[in-house]
């Protein structure tokens, strides 16, 4: 593919009983620098109970907004049914809960164009800094950004919050995973889909998102706990993709995570974040163990 001006992007964003942070997430894509006609915004309503028609209409004279409406599948299902609905060159995906920066798209934009068959992903920072628990699981996302990402022009890893495809490529390789129910691996699990079928991913760490999901210690440790689940249903797929065993991470790779406070600058905070980065692995320990007690249950 070889692009000679700014490439087209179709915005896709899922959404479930979110009208507030979408509206935010909206207003955010409304001041995007890049050109009007090259870019538009799919919201998929993933059957939440609170109608978004009157928070989207609010936006149509700023956006080329397109509303679809599906029953509750996930939104691994509602990202498919908005690339099933674009336009663009270029799929671009992030959240109901996310604010990307006004450069968003034109840093995606020059990697594409640079990388036109390639998968692109960005950075994702925290909007909600006094908040401990929504500080330490993006800190987590972050590190796993850094660890997998060290080789920028052979990333491993994005998550869908700030991830773009050539469209062609995203559908010839299936989309997302609709068989993840929760937002849980299934951004990882196509991020190793991607690779195994061969294709690159770039890194374009000044395309940045801002995330805004505010937690408590209940649903910090219910979040991480679905993610235990997501990396046992994940992990599963990938030995099965490889014909391999079940392999999880080596013990280097938690000692740097609960390094990763102290080494990323985030000073008075980081004795606390280290803290709850435990709290996020032995959610997770449980999510992933309590999956395969269920799945073993269903043989």
């Amino acid at each position: 593919m070889k692009l000679t001006e700014a490439p087209r992007f179709s915005i896709v964003i899922p959404t479930y009983n979110r009208p507030e942070q979408l509206a935010v997430c909206l207003q955010a894509c409304a001041r995007l620098d890049y050109p009007r006609d090259r870019f538009e915004v799919i919201v998929v309503d993933d059957g939440g109970a609170t109608p978004l028609a009157e928070v989207v209409a609010r936006f149509h004279g700023a956006l080329t907004l397109t509303l679809l409406q599906q029953e509750n599948a996930g939104p691994a299902a509602a990202r498919n049914r908005g690339a099933s609905e674009a336009a663009g060159e270029f799929l671009a995906f992030t959240d109901d809960d996310c604010a990307p920066a006004s450069d968003w798209l034109k840093a995606l934009g020059r990697e594409c164009v640079a990388f036109p068959d390639c998968a692109v992903g960005g950075r994702t920072v925290n909007a909600l800094t006094h908040n401990p628990y929504s500080a330490a699981s993006q800190l987590l996302i972050s590190y796993l950004f850094s660890f997998y990402n060290a080789s920028p022009y052979n990333a491993r890893f994005f998550p869908s919050s700030n991830l773009a495809f050539p469209a062609k490529q995203f559908h010839a390789v299936g989309g997302f995973d609709v068989t993840y129910p929760r937002a849980a691996a299934e951004d990882r699990e196509l991020c190793d889909r991607w690779l195994h079928l061969g294709h690159r991913m770039i890194s374009a760490p000044e395309a940045v998102v801002y995330h805004a999901h505010a937690l408590t210690f209940r649903t910090f440790l219910r979040q991480h706990f679905y993610y235990g689940q997501g990396a046992f249903c994940f992990h599963r797929v990938r030995a099965r993709r490889l014909q391999d065993r079940v392999k999880v991470e080596p013990l280097t790779f938690y000692v740097n995570m609960l390094r990763y406070p102290f080494v990323s600058a985030q000073g008075g905070q980081a004795p606390l974040l280290m803290l709850l980065l435990v709290v996020t692995q032995v959610a997770n320990a449980a999510g992933f163990f309590w999956q395969r007690v269920k799945g073993a249950a269903r043989k």
